[in-house]
């Protein structure tokens, strides 16, 4: 197939440009902020313009690689531009131009420290994610995945405080360790067996090894499982929530545009380009790897309804939703598939949203508990608005994005006769109705404050821009999403 310089160039310049942005950063820094901020603004839009020109030649193409390095015969740094990758590098990149404005209400409002370090470091995570969703092969994806890891520790440890220290501490435990005792040793397997750890899109294992391998392969799977530790399935899952010592933006960073969704996505690789749909169900897997995400839905959402502080209920959401992913594609049934995927965008979107509400909040009236929201939305009428309207998607109400992953989950279960699946999936959003529907109900209730609270609108709007693309994804849904979807269910699930 060939490759235009062009086509070799957009996703090069996609992981890039906010590496190359650093260093401007850096120069500018606390004695300039505007520049500073500048930078990050612009190197965000050049990032979502490189990415989307590649939509046309997904739809013309489907797929091509991009060899960066060969290290072995066998093995090579590699790019892969692909439906699954665009759809994850586009919700990405969009978001990131969104983050990036918060931040600067945000990081100013609270009179934040080691803002261009924290400016920095988002920059380089970026360009980890971006090479995540681009990265062609195992090895690739690994050595951007464990860049993320450590691009993000100065962003959860910011505050520097023994809280946020020992929340970085855990992160790095529990993503690095994880890392090192079960990813090399998957990887290491699955060469041996496969004699590669490129994609392929039907899987890179033929029935006779499956047969053979089977315990080996099984075993495997787990490992990538846990190892792709972001993903958060329990129990290796504490991390997450004590990551919330992060500022906020981290915080959305974490939960909707990079950190979670690279573990979500990985797996997701590593199920449709490893194993394969036949894979997966020549090695008898499935089951297990239900049980293990739907318990982490359903307890996810148990703990999230026990939790008072804002961001402590949102990140117990936040690992009970991202199974959904892992959920719908294991089931290897193509709605379920393309329902877990679609939930990659229709998560992020939804979630960062309510991670933006909950800073908005922070950064006007210096509140962190949910039993202290009573009455504010009579004062920060943009933000609860907003948060409402991403509940509604969380939920799942029909108009959302949120409702169409849901639903394609649903039906494949149902056409699927697993309708164990399908109840999952209703208790959760039962369950997301009462933990989340709750926020805004109690911010609409009548209360006297002794102080004026002032909405800080470097917050607030890019949080009510987020939750109108909850609606505006669904609409689009048909003319600009659909295509992608319907290529990987081409390519990867038929």
């Amino acid at each position: 197939m060939e490759v235009t310089n062009i086509e070799i160039v957009a996703p090069i310049a996609a992981i890039l440009v906010s590496l190359l942005a650093c260093p401007f950063i850096i120069f500018f820094g606390d004695k300039r902020p505007n520049l500073r901020e500048a930078v990050s603004v612009i190197a965000g839009i050049l990032k979502f313009v490189f990415v989307i020109s590649l939509y046309p030649v997904v739809l013309n193409k489907g797929f091509y690689y991009i060899t960066i390095l060969p290290v072995t015969e066998n093995l090579a740094i590699k790019l892969l531009v692909d439906p699954l990758g665009l759809l994850f590098a586009l919700g990405a990149s969009f978001l990131w131009i969104l983050t990036t404005f918060y931040s600067i209400g945000y990081m100013r409002g609270t009179q934040a420290k080691m803002q261009t370090r924290y400016y920095v470091c988002f920059a380089l995570s970026l360009s980890a994610t971006m090479g995540v969703a681009f990265a062609g092969n195992l090895l690739t994806l690994f050595i951007f995945y464990e860049l993320m890891s450590i691009a993000t520790y100065p962003l959860v440890a910011h505050k520097e405080d023994d809280e946020s220290l020992e929340g970085g501490r855990k992160y790095m435990i529990y993503l690095l360790g994880a890392a090192k005792l079960f990813l090399i040793p998957a990887m290491a397997i699955t060469f041996y067996v496969a004699g590669t750890l490129d994609y392929s899109p039907r899987g890179v294992f033929n029935f006779d090894q499956l047969s053979s391998n089977q315990f080996l392969l099984s075993l495997a799977l787990i490992m990538y499982l846990y190892g792709y530790t972001k993903c958060a399935i329990m129990p290796l899952h504490s991390w997450l929530p004590s990551a919330m010592v992060a500022p906020t933006p981290v915080s959305a960073l974490l939960h909707a545009v990079a950190v979670v969704k690279t573990g979500a996505f990985s797996i997701v690789r590593v199920l449709l380009n490893i194993y394969g749909k036949s894979g997966i169900e020549t090695l008898g897997i499935q089951d297990i790897v239900l049980f293990l995400t739907g318990f982490t839905i359903i307890t996810g959402s148990l703990i999230a309804l026990t939790r008072d502080n804002f961001k402590a209920r949102l990140a117990f959401s936040t690992v009970s939703q991202l199974s959904y992913i892992v959920f719908g594609v294991v089931l290897m049934h193509p709605l379920s598939v393309l329902g877990g995927i679609l939930h990659i965008t229709a998560h992020a979107f939804s979630k960062i949203t309510l991670f933006f509400g909950a800073g908005s909040v922070y950064v006007s009236t210096h509140y962190t508990e949910i039993s202290q929201l009573n009455g504010l939305a009579k004062k920060l009428p943009i933000t609860f608005f907003a948060f409402f309207i991403a509940t509604l998607s969380m939920i799942g109400v029909p108009g959302f994005i949120g409702f169409w992953s849901k639903y394609y989950i649903i039906i494949g279960c149902i056409q699927s006769s697993f309708v164990v699946g399908a109840l999952v999936f209703l208790v959760s959003s039962f369950l997301n109705i009462i933990y989340l529907l709750s926020i805004p109900i109690r911010a609409l209730r009548r209360a006297e404050f002794t102080e004026e609270f002032k909405e800080n609108l470097f917050c607030a709007v890019p949080t009510l821009i987020t939750s109108i693309f909850t609606i505006t994804l669904a609409l689009f849904l048909i003319e600009y999403i659909n295509p992608l979807l319907k290529l990987i269910e081409g390519l990867y699930v038929q």
